[in-house]
């Protein structure tokens, strides 16, 4: 079978690449799949099924335990894992170098025993720290230079050997002198603990991934040789016939072909309410089985499912870069050759400029450059997209990127396509008016037995209603015509009947001015008309009226609250469709739309100077979807809605629009505070750590204050990002 290979590289040491997933080198992050291709005995991508099968975690190959975006939960912990023991082992060895340096002596006046030279022992015990538990940052290095990049490993490790080095230069030519090993400890301690922290704040992002990852059992019962065997859910294969029985789990995406159940979809699409199934109809892996025994067969497996869509979508949001990362990227860029250059210049002027001993000079410099590393502006937006696609695939709302994330609130104007965003989707008749000698039975039944054989929402309201008002049976129809965008027309029992809209009628020279008032209200109530004509003679009126969701007018005034624009568009009749408006407070109606003119309505927003959302179901507003600077696509748990929106809506309450826009404004928020503190903190630091303060008010950092300095700053903007859940309760009130 024809396949991708993987090659692995990671997002912020893009030179470093490997053939299996593990942790960079240079800064303990996971590697990411860089695709190439090749053969190999698999599809593309992670069997969604074999992530979650708990019983073989520890045997999952290791190209499925990583998934496409890096943030599958195994990858994860064993990320934090390996940066907490580092950081301990680190921080144990630490102490004693601490309580033996200098610093201890001076500060704590501490003199404690010791069976060889202090500054052997403290060279004993630096080496591991700087060499084991600090490598990742030297070899981050090295794989940067070689690419001639400099980046955050290049700072850390300048400081850290610089400060080893040093010490072991003046251990070997003068054993008694004072020496920096504490510096490098210390140094290579704060940063692993700021990582580690990170790690642990990105690891607490992923619940709602872990959560999609659990929904697929580990066994199913499939049939095989016409009996029932039980498998493992990554062992189906298309056109399998899955057996479900109460209370089991859906392994993968199929059509029933056998029995009625109930069936609990409210973890995969958010709807509340189970929905009935039968023979024909679609059953999305993930999803519980409630009442009844079904049979279905496999139609979508392994990456193919919805479910794998939906985590493949939330784990590439949050990898992905907003565009003010692409800005704090440059500026950390800067911030580098900022660093090192402020390091040298601090090293020559006290060195040479003030005639300062060598040991002050490079206790400046080597401040200077851990001060200035930009740990944590590379941290800033990151941070804030990972906590805040969390929260939305948490909330059903999901997110396809960082861009969308951060555009998001950037939106002034919002189009709402009405039938199944605004309404119900599903009309209902409301009134039948019989007119010329018919009664209500006649028309109904006409009506029915004209719309048998259409599946459009109006075709299956008149039908129930006709059963409900025991108006059948239904009469043999001949010679039927289809007559695009106006109606229908067959013969019924050797007489000529349209069905349809009022210029059907007019068209075929049918008089329906005597009835202007009782149409005129119907339509200015809002409802949808289908007039009957038999045999030339204006016979009747169903009316019907697709009910507005319930929270569709809550949706609106929260959203002119929120500064939008609010527009609504539709196919339906202008009056209709001025009535809908009226009743949810919308002012702006584009009526009698086309779905391939949509767009051009879009564009004519966007002409003047909107930033628009187009909100739809997915497949007929596809069009405009796309032309939308954000398309979003509302109650979809299909292929079709998540391949068109940028943003997902899963359940179809139209108030999680409102969320959206909030979850956005507020990860906006954090960024822009995470970027300013990070920014800022750089700017003042490396004045006070170059020394520039230092004689006229005795301002001073030696490294290891530096080093702690700049890792509380990293912890902050972590932490700041994961406060941003504070957001979540407010999203839908």
């Amino acid at each position: 079978m024809e396949n991708i290979k993987q090659t692995y590289t990671c997002p912020m040491h893009p030179e470093v690449i490997r053939n299996e997933p593990g942790l960079c080198p240079g800064c303990g992050m996971a590697l990411i799949p860089k695709t190439s291709a090749a053969k190999e005995d698999k599809p593309d991508g992670y069997d969604i099924s074999e992530l979650s099968h708990k019983n073989h975690e520890a045997a999952m190959p290791a190209r499925h335990s990583l998934g496409d975006g890096g943030t599958n939960p195994q990858m994860a912990k064993k990320m934090e894992q390996d940066m907490r023991r580092r950081f301990w082992v680190s921080f144990l060895l630490s102490i004693p170098i601490f309580l033996y340096s200098p610093v201890g002596e001076k500060v704590l006046g501490l003199v404690l025993f010791s069976p060889i030279s202090i500054n052997w022992l403290l060279l004993i015990l630096t080496t591991p720290i700087v060499f084991w538990t600090g490598s990742i940052f030297i070899t981050g290095t090295y794989y940067s230079l070689k690419a001639r990049k400099l980046n955050m490993s290049v700072l850390i490790a300048t400081g850290v050997l610089a400060a080893y080095l040093f010490s072991v230069l003046l251990t070997l030519l003068r054993p008694e002198s004072e020496t920096f090993y504490e510096a490098a400890a210390l140094l290579v301690t704060f940063v692993l603990f700021g990582h580690w922290m990170e790690m642990k704040s990105r690891r607490g992002t992923s619940d709602a991934l872990r959560a999609l990852f659990d929904l697929v059992p580990p066994q199913a019962r499939v049939v095989r040789d016409g009996r029932e065997v039980s498998v493992p859910s990554s062992e189906i294969i298309h056109n399998d016939i899955v057996v479900l029985r109460p209370g089991d789990k859906v392994p993968v995406d199929g059509i029933v072909t056998e029995g009625e159940s109930a069936i609990d979809e409210s973890l995969v699409t958010g709807e509340s309410i189970p929905v009935s199934k039968k023979n024909g109809d679609k059953v999305i892996g993930g999803s519980v089985n409630q009442t009844g025994t079904v049979k279905f067969k496999a139609t979508q497996v392994g990456s193919e499912t919805v479910l794998a869509h939906i985590i493949k979508l939330v784990e590439t949001a949050q990898n992905s870069k907003a565009p003010g990362q692409r800005i704090a990227d440059t500026a950390a860029g800067w911030l580098v050759v900022v660093a090192v250059g402020s390091g040298l210049a601090a090293f020559f002027g006290w060195y040479f400029g003030a005639g300062a001993g060598l040991l002050t000079a490079l206790t400046f410099a080597i401040s200077t450059v851990v001060i200035a590393c930009p740990d944590a502006l590379g941290l800033a937006t990151p941070t804030a997209v990972a906590v805040g696609t969390g929260i939305g695939a948490k909330h059903n709302i999901l997110i396809k990127d960082a861009a969308t994330l951060e555009n998001t609130s950037r939106i002034n104007a919002i189009i709402l396509d009405k039938t199944g965003t605004l309404t119900e989707g599903r009309p209902k008749v409301t009134d039948v008016v019989a007119l010329n000698g018919f009664n209500e039975h006649d028309v109904l039944r006409y009506e029915a037995s004209l719309e048998a054989g259409s599946n459009h929402p109006l075709s299956k309201s008149i039908f129930e209603e006709t059963v409900k008002r025991n108006a059948l049976p239904l009469e043999p129809i001949e010679n039927f015509e289809s007559i695009a965008g106006y109606g229908l027309k067959a013969r019924i029992a050797g007489k000529i009947v349209f069905a349809g809209k009022e210029k059907l009628l007019q068209n075929n020279g049918i008089a329906t001015e005597p009835m202007r008032n009782v149409l005129d209200q119907l339509a200015g109530e809002g409802k949808t008309l289908s007039l009957l004509a038999v045999d030339g003679i204006f016979a009747g009126v169903v009316a019907a009226a697709d009910p507005p969701r319930p929270n569709s007018k809550k949706t609106v005034a929260a959203l002119k609250k929120l500064g939008m624009e609010v527009v609504m568009i539709t196919g339906d009749h202008a009056k209709v469709a001025e009535g809908v408006g009226k009743e949810l407070g919308i002012d702006r109606v584009f009526a009698e739309v086309l779905p391939e003119d949509k767009a051009k309505y879009v564009k004519k927003l966007q002409s003047e100077g909107k930033f628009t959302a187009m909100v739809g179901d997915g497949i007929n507003d596809a069009p405009a979807l796309a032309q939308a600077d954000i398309g979003i696509a509302i109650g979809a748990g299909t292929d079709v809605a998540i391949e068109t929106g940028n943003i997902v809506l899963m359940k179809s309450d139209p108030y999680d629009i409102v969320a959206a826009l909030r979850l956005s404004k507020a990860t906006v928020t954090k960024m822009k505070q995470n970027l300013f503190w990070a920014a800022i903190y750089n700017l003042l630091a490396i004045p006070v750590a170059a020394g520039v303060f230092y004689n006229s008010l005795g301002w001073s950092l030696r490294p290891e204050i530096s080093a702690l300095l700049m890792s509380a700053s990293s912890i902050i903007v972590a932490t700041n990002a994961v406060l941003l859940k504070r957001v979540e309760p407010g999203l839908k009130k």
